[in-house]
């Protein structure tokens, strides 16, 4: 099992030390830093290595979440994002995930599900919590589907390995995992992937997901 490099970012020290402490019995995780909102998340990881996944706050003084997420995207496209925060609300959610975030947690997760959705997101690059975020995920989708316009077939064209590796993302398979279910080398897989968010101009796996829900690839 790889070790996992996590850094928090939240302005409360006790939640930070809190969420710290419960995740201790993991082994092959570790906390590298805390910060204290998104300047000091930024200056932080300009200065020393980076983590593998951050644990971020939405509400947070001088840089909030949302722009962290967002600034931390575009010049660390490999670091995974978990929103940890209170607010339970459908365009939080939406809005995150297609800025960049890998997963969205509220603050009263179990520190099982942190631990799950830390190791979800670093090998598979998204997490949807099962009981919140994939039901407002598709209530949302699914409710303003005749909003959005098909492109699968319009404007961009996948081919069928395409389609193939697409599907196979959203079903949380690892490109490893899809190397062996379609007997391709891992770097083969990982070429379609890049080739699928530049052709779809997305951020990440989650806007990979998104754009198979909206075009009906996925249920």
């Amino acid at each position: 099992m790889a070790h996992i490099k996590v850094a928090i970012a939240d302005d409360h020290k006790i939640f930070r030390s809190g969420v710290i402490n419960t995740l201790i019995p993991y082994e092959n995780i570790s906390f590298i830093f805390e910060a204290d909102d998104g300047v000091h998340l930024l200056q932080i990881m300009e200065q020393q290595q980076q983590p593998d996944v951050i644990l971020m706050d939405l509400k947070m003084p001088n840089m909030d979440g949302i722009e962290a997420t967002i600034k931390v995207r575009e010049k660390y496209p490999d670091v995974k994002i978990i929103i940890l925060t209170m607010y339970e609300d459908d365009n939080f959610i939406i809005h995150l995930m297609e800025n960049g975030a890998n997963a969205y947690l509220l603050k009263n997760a179990e520190p099982e599900e942190i631990y799950e959705a830390i190791c979800t997101t670093h090998d598979k690059g998204f997490y949807f919590n099962e009981n919140v975020n994939l039901a407002l995920l598709k209530k949302v989708l699914h409710k303003n589907k005749q909003q959005f316009k098909p492109t699968l077939k319009n404007e961009i064209h996948l081919n069928e390995r395409e389609e193939e590796v697409l599907k196979l993302i959203c079903g949380e398979y690892t490109t490893q995992e899809i190397s062996e279910q379609i007997f391709l080398s891992p770097r083969t897989v990982e070429g379609i992937r890049q080739k699928l968010l530049e052709k779809l101009s997305v951020k990440n796996s989650v806007g990979l997901v998104l754009y198979a829900f909206r075009n009906g690839l996925i249920e």
